[in-house]
């Protein structure tokens, strides 16, 4: 069964529109725990049999009356692990939205690979969802950009998880096998539409040291109810249909979206994760910033 294709509206090429938004961001170089031979002083410790001798330090052996090397922290390649969500409410597009959320979604995805990949940080692709959707592992060659890319534009919308509801568990099982301590994982979604679990499913992977941003994208209606009068709503996943009168909802509807969200930062604060979010209307170049910005604070 074939799913929706991706409506790219104005944020098409993919590939020249992730380079330019993409440019002038830095991710920075990452150092971790781990200790070694490096660049940057890290402390003293004793001398076990097997060291290298060209770290010996006589004066801190005076010090301490005992043989003392020194460590230098070391700088390490993280894996960065995105996920985009290509079920088939990510193919709405409302009237004053640029392009499908499915669309953003694959800008800020892509931007977001050159942008760790311009610091030789590993990157995968995961998918919920998704006609002709490829799994990709780490990593960080040359060709690891166009390989993203290029799973992101052969992507149709499709899936309906309220009839898959282990379609999280199918998501998170490759990453928690394979993703190490250090690695981020970043959710690209709507967050509607999703298993009840879902929040708790993905905070799950939070564990063992790896950090969780979860990037909710929707259109400008979805976020405002953004209609007037007598509407008829039906939802692209499921069959329901709902008729009821936009303003006199809106202030109802708008409580239940915050409250929903509310349940994904309750589950991410709790591992130490964050949300992130924006419409299709915002600029691109400001979504990929504010993500970047995420990934840096909830890195272990």
């Amino acid at each position: 069964m074939r799913g929706i294709p991706i409506d790219w509206g104005s944020l098409a090429p993919l590939r020249l529109r992730a380079r330019a938004v993409a440019q002038g961001i830095y991710a920075g170089a990452h150092r971790s725990a781990r200790k070694g031979p490096g660049i940057e002083f890290g402390g003293h410790r004793p001398y076990v049999p097997g060291d290298d001798l060209r770290f010996f330090d006589r004066r801190a052996m005076l010090r301490h009356d005992k043989l003392m090397v020194r460590e230098f922290e070391t700088e390490t390649e993280r894996a960065l692990w995105i996920c985009v969500d290509a079920t088939a409410s990510m193919a709405y597009r409302g009237p004053t939205a640029p392009a499908s959320k499915a669309a953003y979604a694959s800008l800020i995805a892509a931007a977001l690979s050159r942008v760790a990949l311009s610091s030789s940080d590993p990157v995968a692709l995961q998918w919920i969802g998704g006609h002709g959707a490829t799994n990709l592992l780490p990593m960080a060659s040359r060709e690891a950009f166009e390989r993203v890319v290029g799973a992101l534009e052969s992507v149709e919308a499709a899936g309906d998880l309220a009839a898959d509801p282990r379609a999280m568990d199918r998501l998170a099982a490759p990453i928690a096998r394979r993703a190490r301590r250090g690695s981020v994982i970043v959710l690209i979604s709507d967050l509607l539409d999703l298993p009840d679990a879902a929040p708790d499913a993905f905070a799950a992977l939070g564990s063992s040291g790896r950090g969780l941003v979860a990037l909710q994208i929707l259109d400008p209606t979805e976020r405002t109810l953004d209609f007037r009068g007598t509407v008829r709503l039906r939802s692209i996943e499921g069959q329901a249909i709902v008729e009821a009168d936009a303003d006199a909802i809106r202030e109802d509807y708008v409580t239940r979206l915050e409250a929903h969200l509310g349940t994904w930062q309750t589950a991410l604060r709790a591992r130490g994760g964050t949300v992130v979010r924006a419409t299709t209307t915002d600029d691109p170049i400001e979504t990929l910033r504010r993500v970047v910005r995420a990934i840096a604070e909830v890195r272990p």
